[in-house]
């Protein structure tokens, strides 16, 4: 998916340059029916330029001298260019290309062929606007989070304090991301009653890993099943086909609200489906439910069970309801 969203904007990053080649050409068009002196001395510094590649082509051992009377003609013609341009009060670079990016020249990359600043930068926001919850990370993240929220007071039969249990919980998360390039199958499922934490802890693993350029697509379990009906029923199809394929090809899924969708046969079989084929792919995978594993198990099938409860860490969150408090 990654390689997909870069050849979209590979193609904008085109687009964008030919959009100022053309403006140029027709500021240029403009000053020469102004000032027609202007369209010579272009024509004579082209020429002249022509003039000096060909003599280094053809005297490859004795150009300098040539080259140097070639640059002065150049000089003296941009200095009679600039002074027509001034005096009818038109910027000296009005007839050069507007480029939006000066670093890379609207290419996306470096000479040194990385990446340039603008094009991460682009990935970023196409990634952050993907992801479904584009205007929450900036409420809900690591920055914000706040240990604090959550009671040092024991905690029904548990062994640890809800603090306790959550700096743990945040510990593994950290690590999820910190060795997400690595192919080690590790899947994390929230499971714990509302106003736990859950939704916020996956905002803060989901913006960190969309600012290292990572596609993360959040769904919630019943939005999820609507994008698979409308793609196998082929309602807007370009459209949905996008959000259908995305299920699969995102760096990491988040589904959210597990149980809350319809349970029958047709939404096991394809919750099923989207959780095995990106395990298959090491495709990384957040599960985060109000059920507990012996209430997945009673709703779901055998091999959902399963599959979730070999390959997913299973993080139990608890205590009082943060929401009240």
């Amino acid at each position: 998916m990654y390689k997909d969203i870069l050849k979209e904007l590979s193609t904008e990053y085109e687009r964008k340059r030919d959009r100022q080649i053309y403006e140029q050409r027709m500021r240029k068009e403009n000053v020469y029916k102004k000032i027609p002196a202007i369209r010579r001395i272009d024509e004579d510094i082209f020429k002249a330029g022509l003039s000096m590649s060909k003599y280094i082509i053809g005297n490859p051992d004795k150009y300098m001298e040539a080259v140097e009377e070639a640059k002065g003609t150049i000089e003296k013609l941009k200095m009679e260019k600039a002074y027509l341009l001034t005096e009818s009060n038109i910027p000296v670079d009005y007839m050069d290309i507007k480029y939006e990016c000066n670093t890379c020249n609207d290419t996306g990359y470096l000479d040194s062929g990385s990446q340039c600043n603008c094009l991460r930068q682009a990935l970023v926001s196409r990634a952050y606007k993907m992801s479904n919850i584009e205007n929450s990370l900036e409420a809900e993240n690591f920055k914000t989070f706040n240990i604090n929220v959550f009671s040092s007071e024991p905690f029904g039969n548990e062994n640890m304090t809800p603090r306790e249990n959550m700096q743990d919980i945040v510990s593994i998360a950290e690590g999820f991301i910190s060795n997400f390039n690595e192919n080690n199958g590790d899947n994390l499922l929230f499971y714990g009653t509302t106003g736990l934490g859950k939704t916020f802890l996956c905002s803060c693993i989901a913006k960190s890993l969309l600012d290292k350029n990572k596609i993360v697509i959040y769904q919630t379990a019943f939005t999820i099943l609507e994008i698979i009906e409308g793609h196998r029923f082929k309602r807007d199809t370009k459209a949905n086909d996008y959000e259908y394929n995305s299920l699969f090809d995102a760096d990491l899924l988040i589904i959210d609200d597990l149980g809350t969708e319809v349970s029958n046969t047709f939404t096991n079989a394809e919750i099923f489906n989207i959780v095995n084929t990106r395990i298959i792919g090491g495709k990384k995978t957040i599960i985060s439910t109000n059920l507990t594993p012996k209430e997945i198990s009673e709703i779901y099938t055998d091999r959902i069970f399963s599959r979730i409860l070999d390959k997913f860490i299973p993080l139990k969150f608890y205590g009082p309801d943060l929401r009240w408090e």
